[in-house]
């Protein structure tokens, strides 16, 4: 009998533990300094946790690391904002289920006093001629950012190879670029949630803005479970499900910065 009581308690317990949820794995996402830095993810992503009972790990890096780090299999899912690069990554099949799912614009910022006279114009391109001149300072990225990339793309469409000394090449953050940029009297190319954010920080002025261009959008990728088995697939789809529904959309809209939208919903368009 009292092996009997022994193997009932033991199947008891065993029944008991079988019954308890199961915990959810945290969920690994890597994304642009842009979405940490604006203020959005702590709008979106308790909303997540709360609905989903995890916890979101987020890595803010340039779009460019972001990237790297789902090729290497140490995050679930990347939000980054570099079309051509986020195309690669899955056409090479480090990533599936690319979704889009906001977009704003990048803007060219600088001092106050605007010594290139660029305040009020819409051409891009042609304010990385008149930079390119080398009359005023202006600090790049540098760090392969979806930013950077972008900066790339205009200074070779304007044919210009910059360098000297009016060029700085920062490999930061772009918060820290446009604390540099605010410091140095010098343009710099924004995208305009970070600097909706940094704005009062650094007294920084829009000169160029509404140029085609410098249409930002954002996508959202799930790392790819066939090249890495262990991981959490399930949760990178929960949440790349969710931030395209409407309700992960609605908040992205309702999302202001001194009254400012700073980004727009696109999933599904």
């Amino acid at each position: 009998m009292r092996h009997l009581s022994g193997w009932i308690g033991l199947t008891a317990g065993i029944l008991l533990l079988a019954a308890q949820p199961a915990v959810a794995r945290d969920i690994r996402l890597s994304t642009t300094t842009s979405t940490e830095n604006s203020g959005l993810l702590k709008q979106l992503l308790p909303a997540f946790e709360a609905k989903y009972g995890t916890r979101v790990r987020v890595i803010s890096v340039g779009t460019g690391k972001a990237l790297e780090l789902g090729k290497n299999g140490d995050v679930d899912v990347v939000l980054v904002h570099a079309r051509p690069a986020e195309d690669k990554f899955v056409f090479e099949g480090h990533g599936v289920s690319r979704r889009d799912v906001m977009y704003n614009d990048f803007i060219l910022v600088g001092p106050t006093e605007d010594p290139l006279g660029l305040r009020g114009t819409r051409d891009v391109l042609n304010a990385f001629r008149k930079m390119g001149e080398g009359r005023a300072k202006f600090i790049s990225r540098g760090d392969n950012s979806g930013t950077d990339q972008m900066e790339k793309s205009y200074w070779k469409e304007a044919g210009v190879s910059p360098k000297g000394a009016w060029f700085v090449s920062a490999g930061l953050g772009m918060g820290e670029v446009l604390t540099m940029a605010a410091e140095m009297k010098a343009y710099t190319l924004s995208d305009r949630a970070t600097y909706g954010a940094y704005r009062a920080k650094t007294g920084l002025e829009i000169a160029v803005q509404g140029d085609v261009k410098m249409f930002n959008p954002y996508g959202i990728i799930a790392v790819s479970p066939k090249k890495y088995p262990d991981i959490n697939y399930e949760g990178a789809m929960q949440l790349i499900n969710w931030i395209t529904s409407p309700e992960g959309q609605s908040l992205i809209a309702a999302f202001k910065v001194n009254g400012e939208q700073l980004f727009f919903p696109i999933a599904g368009k």
